[in-house]
């Protein structure tokens, strides 16, 4: 959702397919529905606010990270009050540092289960006269997760392994990891040791190779 005349004050796209066009036969598109394609492709949750919290766009992994954090009641259009927070960071440091590019960096908890990465900045929509934060959120259990599979085939781990290394990633403690998968704490050194062992053995290897 954009507002009615930033849309209409958008530059035009092209794409291919149109031989009348002036720009290397390329068939001029709304740039909104463009920026929209692109906002969607993007693997982190994207949003786009005003200076007053209004939700104005989101891709679908923004909005699922959002359906999360807020009442089952909530408006559509409503930013979860999380999220909020770290964007008046933003709006008050312009008013303190008007000719500054901040970019404002924060890490939030809003639920025991979930740990997030918000980075907020302001985005200059074309030639609107309206002022809006571009929001971008990191699911950080998620990344760790990811992280954690990609090692586990790179190094040849077991599902155990794997499970525990995704743990201590997440900065999880000895006792944590134990507590969680059901495994004495001596277990779980003995997963990590194993873990660096077979690191080590793959980087010495690819040195090996290098060289």
């Amino acid at each position: 959702m954009l507002f009615p005349d930033d849309e209409e004050k958008l530059n035009s796209a092209f794409i291919p397919g149109d031989k009348s066009s002036k720009k290397d036969d390329l068939q001029p598109i709304p740039q909104v529905d463009l920026l929209k394609a692109m906002i969607e492709s993007f693997v982190d949750g994207i949003l786009i606010v005003t200076t007053e919290g209004k939700l104005i766009h989101a891709n679908n992994y923004a909005r699922a990270i959002c359906h999360q954090l807020m009442p089952k009641a909530a408006d559509s259009d409503v930013l979860p009050a999380e999220i909020w927070y770290v964007c008046e960071s933003l709006i008050e440091s312009r008013e303190l540092f008007p000719e500054e590019h901040i970019i404002i960096e924060a890490e939030i908890t809003p639920k025991p289960t979930v740990k997030l990465r918000l980075r907020v900045r302001w985005f200059p929509l074309g030639a609107s006269q309206h002022k809006f934060l571009l929001v971008t959120v990191e699911d950080c259990n998620q990344y760790n997760q990811s992280i954690a599979i990609a090692d586990g085939k790179k190094y040849n781990l077991t599902d155990r392994e794997q499970e525990v290394w995704q743990l201590r990633r997440a900065n999880f403690s000895y006792r944590e990891i134990a507590n969680q998968l059901y495994i004495t704490i001596n277990t779980v050194k003995k997963h990590l040791k194993n873990i660096h062992v077979k690191q080590q053995e793959i980087n010495n290897m690819n040195e090996y190779r290098f060289v």
